[in-house]
């Protein structure tokens, strides 16, 4: 296999599943993830996720539903959960279906669940599109098989087998001649004006990754093409002309951040500047104006779908995030960081993974939300659902994100893919952990992590490299940390700390070198404003734009956490407060925790009240089903600012 000649090698490289330990919050997450969702959802051909794929029901199956999904999204998940586990059992359960599926797959390369003819290769009847932009005659069936080459990409990956990696270049040749010589528009092969199909741009450039087979990517440059001439999702056009997230197809979150997923994979793959570009445009445009305060993708104000984009500027605390939006985020700032190297790449993804996504999950690790809300009701979803799923798949990306080797310009070898000596080891996210990386220059390097971190805001780090060596350690400063301190042994650093940006250490290391960092976790009040106008026009004909309503909320965060309050003295949903003219930090107060190593209550001491205390809001709660969360609190207009 060999690079395409324009490929981008990455500027940061993950390690392997088995090279990073988390503990800590992360850490009991995953932990839930693996003895819940991924042990019981799926265990062999009889679990009702894999059985709609047996023949019998497939024969009959003309439903235009997303179930298929769950089969290459467990795989996924189930891959990375096994190969850092090492769960022996959780391994087994993987192969067993992965070959049953393997085994079911046909002649011509199919691997879905829909009867012979409502399958993707086949011809359908044009018919009006419906309102979500989809043919009325729709179908999951590309996004099914995008999801399946993907989980069992990721199973050879780990556990190589030739018959996972044939049969996901099976499909990926049955897409191409589909959409080749057997003339299919992708397009019109799902919703969202296509969206939900052209996500196999994704899968088709990770088919070319594993191949290295030019047709591959053929399939990822047609999948391209055919989304470009569709005028309604013109993917790569729109965006590059700076259209809003909520105006490139139906603005449908989920599926246009996959699609973005796929977009700089293909940068990669190919070296083309405009891909990165429009990646990094649209990524501007969503962190700007379409995230909530726990960082997932928000939608769902007066729109027909509650998972689309709201224009550029909507803003109502009762707007939701879907959970599958947060892996799709969580995903695209995985790319953009193996491109770039930056820092706000993982800064998002710890704001989404320690809020939107562990606020979606059930302590038990099986209970899933669909939405999660600011200022809203937890609701656990039902078993066909497929944030289930996104959200086990989401969990399982954080820990090739929390360390990784980086360079500090790209290699000279465009063939290198990451084989260029490293410059050194980066820290991304913070948490009770220990990795095992390896430098040529120093052998094998060990990091742990001591630390309360989310809690607390003081982060020691042991690094212990295999040998005495120079090379660099990277440590991330969070955006939010102002005057934060970093110490080498005891020393103050020559370079000070820049939020939003990595501290570079370069010095030569020995075994037992210590760093600490002290990110200081002062409570922060948010303030959001949102102006209803009415438009008309004035007696001579010009026009007049006049405010007829204004909202004002306020909001806490401390550290990377975002903070709620239950209901109102035990039965409001919502609350007015007046905040003191006084300094802030007489009245926005940080209380110290219950117990060690336990997060800290905020105490807000509104006028004219009695106080409210606040906790991460995650856990508020308790994590039950049906419990209220309030983020956002209304402020009369005189308070905002």
């Amino acid at each position: 296999m060999s690079a395409w000649p324009g490929a981008v090698p990455p500027r940061a490289v993950a390690p392997a599943p088995g090279e990073v330990v988390l503990e800590g919050l992360l850490g009991a997450a995953l932990e839930a993830n693996l003895r819940g969702r991924l042990s019981r959802f799926i265990v062999d051909a009889r679990s009702p996720a894999i059985a709609i794929f047996d023949p019998a029901h497939v024969a009959c199956n003309h439903e235009g539903d997303w179930y298929g999904e769950h089969a290459g999204k467990w795989l996924y998940a189930a891959a990375k959960a096994a190969a850092r586990s090492g769960d022996a059992a959780l391994r087994a359960n993987l192969e067993r279906v992965a070959d049953h599926l393997v085994g079911l797959q046909g002649a011509d390369g199919y691997l879905g669940n829909y009867a012979p003819e409502r399958r993707f290769p086949v011809p359908q009847p044009p018919k009006p599109e419906s309102w979500d932009g989809a043919p009325a005659l729709r179908t999951w069936d590309v996004w099914t098989h995008s999801y399946l080459v993907l989980g069992l990409l990721e199973v050879h990956r780990y556990f190589p087998a030739a018959r996972y990696l044939e049969a996901a270049a099976r499909i990926g040749d049955l897409c191409l001649h589909a959409l080749t010589e057997g003339g299919i528009d992708v397009t019109g092969l799902g919703n969202h004006h296509g969206m939900s199909a052209t996500v196999l741009l994704d899968a088709a450039v990770e088919l070319h990754f594993a191949t290295g087979e030019r047709r591959h990517l053929d399939l990822a440059l047609r999948v391209l093409e055919q989304a470009e001439a569709n005028p309604r999702l013109a993917l790569l056009t729109r965006t590059l002309a700076g259209a809003d997230a909520s105006q490139i197809g139906t603005g449908k979150a989920y599926q246009l951040l996959w699609n973005l997923v796929g977009l700089a994979k293909l940068h990669r793959a190919t070296g083309e500047p405009r891909y990165l570009r429009a990646v990094q445009t649209l990524w501007r445009n969503v962190r700007d104006h379409h995230l909530s305060l726990g960082g997932g993708p928000w939608g769902g104000v007066a729109q027909r779908s509650r998972e689309v984009f709201n224009p550029a500027g909507v803003f109502d605390p009762t707007g939701y995030v879907e959970t599958c939006s947060t892996l799709s985020w969580i995903q695209l700032n995985r790319e953009l960081y193996a491109i770039t190297g930056q820092a706000r790449f993982v800064e998002e993804v710890e704001r989404s993974a320690c809020n939107d996504l562990l606020g979606a999950q059930a302590a038990d690790g099986e209970d899933w939300c669909y939405y999660v809300f600011a200022n809203g009701r937890r609701v656990h979803t039902t078993y066909w659902r497929c944030c289930k799923s996104s959200g086990a798949m989401a969990l399982e990306e954080l820990p090739a994100l929390a360390y990784g080797l980086f360079h500090a310009d790209p290699p000279a070898d465009p063939a290198a893919a990451g084989g260029a000596a490293a410059a050194g080891v980066s820290v991304n996210l913070y948490g009770p952990s220990s990795a095992t990386l390896t430098l040529p220059q120093a052998g094998r390097v060990a990091l742990r992590q001591d630390t309360g971190y989310p809690f607390d805001g003081r982060v020691l780090i042991r690094v212990s490299p295999q040998r005495a060596a120079r090379f660099a350690v990277r440590v991330r400063i969070p955006g939010w940390a102002r005057d934060a301190r970093a110490e080498v042994n005891g020393a103050a650093t020559a370079a000070s700390p820049v939020p939003g940006e990595f501290l570079v250490l370069e010095r030569t290391w020995r075994d037992g070198d210590e760093i600490v960092l002290e990110f200081p976790m002062r409570p922060r009040l948010h303030r959001r404003t949102h102006r209803n106008f009415q438009e008309s026009r004035a007696p001579d004909g010009s026009p007049v734009r006049q405010q007829v309503l204004r909202f004002d909320w306020c909001a806490i965060t401390r550290g990377p956490l975002v903070y709620a309050t239950g209901l109102i003295d035990g039965f409001r949903v919502q609350e007015a407060v007046r905040l003191p003219d006084a300094p802030e930090e007489t009245w926005l107060e940080t209380l110290a925790p219950a117990e060690p190593g336990a997060a800290p209550a905020i105490r807000l001491s509104p006028h004219g009240r009695a106080p409210l205390l606040f906790s991460p809001w995650y856990a508020a709660g308790g994590r039950r089903d049906g419990a209220w969360r309030l983020t956002w609190l209304s402020l009369p207009p005189e308070d905002a600012s």
